[in-house]
């Protein structure tokens, strides 16, 4: 069967548009009225995908443009010369704390023993952090490749996110794999789902893309 032809005047079809606006706005209008609290997040990002600490960058960003005092605690990447760093301690370093505890990827420290005292200093810096209520956001990046390594005790980290972290701060967590336990608790969680990758096609880590 052959479908009618749309016989509406441009006119029409902009006072359809703008009536079925409408009715979107009320009702989602009538959704915000009713979300009027606030509290400090708990965030996670992970997932296989590439996106994690830069969307936690990008947060830290905002506060640094809303002049919130916030800080980030490296766990893994901390001997990297990435450009996030070089933006916050060369121009905000008085807002934002920059704490890189890492030094490198598991494969290339080779060295157990280091690694979990090199993340025991992180969690320690980043506990201090956290209970300093100056600060509107602590991002610890890549601390969820530490806890899948149980270089940390995710019981640990858990019970003090749920009962010392103070009520309006936001502690953003990255990295792959994260624990279902810190899943549970948190407010906010996103996955991101690897699609495409040009390390696939040989392509290296560039300046400005992944660091």
């Amino acid at each position: 069967m052959t479908p009618e032809p749309d016989t509406q005047t441009p006119e029409e079809t902009d006072a359809r548009h703008a009536q079925k606006m409408a009715k979107k706005k009320a009702a989602r209008d009538k959704i915000m009225a009713t979300k009027s609290g606030e509290k400090g997040l708990i965030i996670v990002h992970t997932g296989a995908g590439k996106g994690k600490s830069s969307s936690a960058f990008g947060m830290i960003v905002r506060c640094v443009a809303h002049g919130f005092p916030c800080a980030v605690v490296q766990f893994i990447k901390g001997a990297w010369d990435t450009g996030e760093r070089r933006l916050l301690t060369g121009h905000f370093g008085e807002l934002c704390q920059f704490h890189a505890m890492g030094e490198g990827f598991t494969w290339e420290t080779q060295d157990r023993a280091r690694d979990i005292a090199a993340a025991r200093a992180g969690w320690e810096k980043a506990k201090e952090l956290i209970l300093d209520e100056n600060l509107r956001m602590v991002v610890l990046d890549e601390i969820n490749i530490a806890l899948r390594y149980d270089y940390l005790d995710i019981a640990e980290v858990v019970d003090f996110l749920t009962t010392s972290k103070p009520p309006m701060t936001h502690v953003v967590l990255t990295g792959r794999n994260a624990k279902d336990e810190l899943i549970e608790i948190a407010d906010l969680v996103t996955e991101m789902t690897l699609v495409k990758h040009p390390f696939r096609s040989g392509i290296k880590a560039q300046a400005g893309v992944e660091f």
